[in-house]
């Protein structure tokens, strides 16, 4: 081969491989309100937790668990765990903002046919772990890994998913009886949905707006911005301009 030809690329995918998966992260949405009862059948619900369990892990240590909560009684528990901590949430915010606030569905618990807790064992692996030596945080945030490679395939399948954040730690734990060295990352609502929304809800509700992502980029060191006349800073602007308007291929 000659030097001034290019080198092939025989690992990028297809045009229609990489066009599914732009499609799936910018169709993904943080489900609410939207879940349908119909069940999730166990060949669906298996495929996306084994997704989760191929993401990339901290030494290899593939800290996470999957708590699959199907019996209303949990979930009504779960629910008032969420209840108590939304409350004292709305009060942290003031005026205009707090009936924002409140205006906000933030959680499908009952509604959604499967919940789902991804914990992590932080000692699954010794007190030792290659790549967490020197930040102890790794193996959790291999965990918030597992949790976009699941959200990613169940949009995939048409499932949605939403996010429940609002609990206290402890509150959540005492739900599921985790034991006191399991940490809960993530409380998941997984279903059918009615619709996906075109935006973020928060978005859309104007909580707030997306961040042009050519202000976030920082070059060789941080608060030196691109130049001007980088290519890279129009050629960001018209990925962000193709993915606000979900246009695709990016």
């Amino acid at each position: 081969m000659q030097k001034d030809q290019p080198i092939p690329d025989t690992h990028r995918f297809s045009e229609t491989e990489r066009t599914a998966i732009y499609r799936n992260i910018l169709c993904r949405r943080d489900v609410r309100g939207q879940f349908l009862p119909d069940p999730i059948p166990d060949d669906m619900l298996a495929r996306i937790l084994t997704a989760a369990h191929f993401a990339p892990s901290v030494g290899f240590m593939q800290p996470w668990s999957f708590v699959v909560v199907k019996d209303p009684e949990v979930k009504r528990r779960a629910h008032e765990a969420f209840s108590l901590a939304n409350e004292e949430a709305a009060e942290m915010f003031e005026g205009e903002r707090r009936q924002i606030y409140r205006s906000l569905r933030l959680e499908g618990i009952l509604d959604a046919p499967i919940n789902l807790c991804i914990t992590c064992d932080r000692d699954r692996a010794g007190p030792v772990v290659i790549g967490r030596t020197h930040d102890h945080r790794m193996d959790l945030y291999s965990v918030v890994c597992a949790v976009q490679n699941l959200w990613l395939a169940a949009r995939s399948e048409g499932l949605g998913v939403g996010w429940v954040s609002i609990f206290r730690p402890e509150d959540i734990k005492r739900v599921l009886s985790l034991p006191e060295d399991i940490v809960p990352v993530a409380y998941l609502c997984i279903g059918r949905v009615s619709h996906f929304h075109d935006k973020p809800e928060l978005e859309t509700a104007g909580w707030r707006p997306r961040l042009p992502l050519e202000q976030l980029i920082h070059m060789n060191g941080w608060g030196q911005p691109p130049a001007a006349d980088d290519p890279l800073v129009e050629a960001i602007q018209a990925c962000q301009s193709k993915a606000d308007q979900s246009d695709l291929p990016l």
